[in-house]
């Protein structure tokens, strides 16, 4: 129903204040009965006169009857209708127009219980189609956007669902367009909202997600340690044939390990890994290799003695 035009009020009085002076002089009756029968006529006449003047904005089209017929589209701006004779049936607003719709308790493919909610987007392209196709077309459309909805609810997969919103959005919007172009309506798109699922099953979906991550994460620590297995057999291939960078090693893990500790003053290696790695060996062969040159020195120093 559209709001009273506020024109009309004014041109009432427009009407209404000269009318009663002017039908007063032409009735031609002196005294009051004059003034009382043109201030009759006058109320009349400016009456039909504001009452047939009408005002369509710019994105409105107004459906004019006359005598139940229809005779065309009114507007955008101001327009007269014959009184008593022409009607404006509907007012049609042309602007793209949002209407929300949703669906509880419908089951899907796999049987889960869901509700949706949705928000349709569509225009009004033939006014004349929506104003004599259809009784009320704005319900029409909203009940058509239901039926629609839980249709493409039922023939879809929960997981489809929460993944996959743009297609079933495509969907929708086809389903609907085509219902209500008979309409002379247009759908210009439909965006699920949201889907809600019950409490019992969002807790299963919550265990079945982390234990997914588990699995991922256990997946991804076993390729960790498979590589890593890789690059020490890469290395202990290196260390095979060079037994120097083996001991290298050997004494670089020693010192990390004294750098680690901080408050360590004292490390206990066990002998037999000096073995495994030959640092007892190399160590005995090093003094021994010393043990002669301080001989020698000896020597040296006690030779010019015995000269003398």
């Amino acid at each position: 129903m559209k709001e009273p035009n506020p024109l009309q009020i004014v041109l009432f009085f427009l009407i209404i204040a000269p009318g009663v002076y002017l039908l007063s002089r032409w009735l031609g009756t002196p005294g009051q009965y004059a003034f009382l029968a043109g201030g009759v006529i006058a109320v009349i006449l400016a009456v039909l006169v504001a009452g047939s003047f009408k005002v369509a904005d710019q994105w409105e089209k107004a459906v004019v009857l006359r005598l139940g017929r229809y005779t065309g589209l009114r507007g955008p701006g101001p327009f007269f209708i014959l009184p008593f004779i022409e009607r404006v049936a509907y007012w049609i607003d042309l602007r793209i127009i949002t209407t929300s719709f949703k669906a509880e308790k419908t089951l899907t493919r796999d049987t889960v219980p869901v509700d949706v909610e949705a928000v349709l987007f569509w225009k009004v392209l033939d006014p004349e189609k929506a104003a004599l196709e259809v009784e009320d077309y704005r319900s029409a459309i909203s009940w058509a956007s239901q039926t629609a909805l839980r249709e493409v609810i039922g023939k879809s997969f929960l997981s489809d669902m929460l993944e996959g919103r743009e297609k079933l959005d495509a969907v929708l919007q086809k389903i609907i367009d085509l219902r209500t172009e008979q309409w002379g309506i247009h759908v210009s798109s439909v965006e699920i909202r949201d889907v809600i699922i019950p409490p019992e099953l969002q807790d299963a979906m919550s265990m079945q997600a982390q234990a997914e991550r588990e699995r991922q994460a256990r997946v991804i620590l076993g390729d960790s340690e498979r590589q890593i297995a890789e690059k020490f057999e890469e290395a202990a291939r290196t260390y095979q044939d060079n037994p120097t960078a083996l001991h290298l090693r050997a004494m670089n893990m020693l010192f990390e390990g004294l750098k680690i500790k901080e408050n360590a003053t004292l490390v206990i290696v066990p002998a037999s890994v000096l073995e495994t790695m030959n640092l007892g060996a190399m160590t005995g062969l090093v003094s021994l290799a010393r043990t002669p040159d301080a001989g020698a020195e000896k020597r040296a120093e006690r030779s010019p003695k015995e000269t003398d």
